[in-house]
């Protein structure tokens, strides 16, 4: 690894490090995917990464190429002491509003985590605090949290679950391109590009599109 990486790596560690130093021994980070698109799911991940880990690239999401995520997201769920997804539908997000979805699939994603922690008998490493990406006035079952605006820029942690949730989201839209192959939602995943509003103003909305979120396009 070159030492300008491990210097970054090692910077955005600062916060966990300094919580590893006050006797926390274990530490989960939460981010978010897809607040913002027209269409699909918003999906928040949940991971707890060994002390020692130092993957390289690992970074907030939206700063590493869709193939390098992709390689990423598999080197840390095979690191990772535990993870969880919460993948909250177009539906739920209509119904309840993004930001009520969003801490939805925060509380989903610390269970499944948990759940993850369970089968591989790694209850004991139940965090003891998370770290998440600016969101305030959440459901963390008791868990201490401190929320850091950007931080998936600023912690390991938070870094890996953008990562995760990313990735999955990602995946996900691509395999909906395929059933609605005329969206493009393999090239913009959902987001409100150009050739996306063109496209919905020539197709009409499918099932996948928040209508909440499209009221000033059709």
């Amino acid at each position: 690894m070159k030492e300008k990486e491990l210097e970054r790596l090692k910077e955005i560690k600062k916060i966990e490090e300094e919580l590893y130093s006050q006797g926390t021994i274990s530490i989960a980070g939460i981010d978010e995917a897809g607040r913002g698109p027209l269409a699909g799911p918003v999906v928040v991940a949940c991971v707890v990464m060994p002390r020692d880990s130092m993957i390289e690239g690992v970074n907030d999401s939206k700063k590493v190429s869709e193939k390098k995520r992709e390689k990423l997201y598999e080197e840390i769920i095979k690191e990772a002491i535990g993870y969880g997804v919460g993948i909250i539908s177009q539906e739920e997000i209509d119904r309840i509003n993004i930001l009520n979805a969003t801490k939805e699939g925060l509380t989903t994603a610390i269970k499944e985590l948990e759940k993850d922690l369970k089968e591989k008998q790694r209850e004991f490493d139940k965090p003891e605090i998370i770290l998440v990406d600016a969101l305030t006035k959440i459901d963390t079952d008791h868990i201490p949290y401190r929320s850091i605006i950007k931080g998936d820029a600023k912690s390991y942690s938070i870094a890996a679950a953008s990562i995760i949730a990313k990735v999955t989201r990602d995946r996900i839209m691509r395999q909906w391109d395929e059933v609605y192959p005329m969206y493009g939602f393999e090239k913009h995943k959902g987001y409100g590009t150009a050739a996306h509003i063109n496209a919905i103003k020539e197709y009409g909305l499918c099932p996948l599109h928040r209508r909440s979120f499209v009221k000033n396009i059709v």
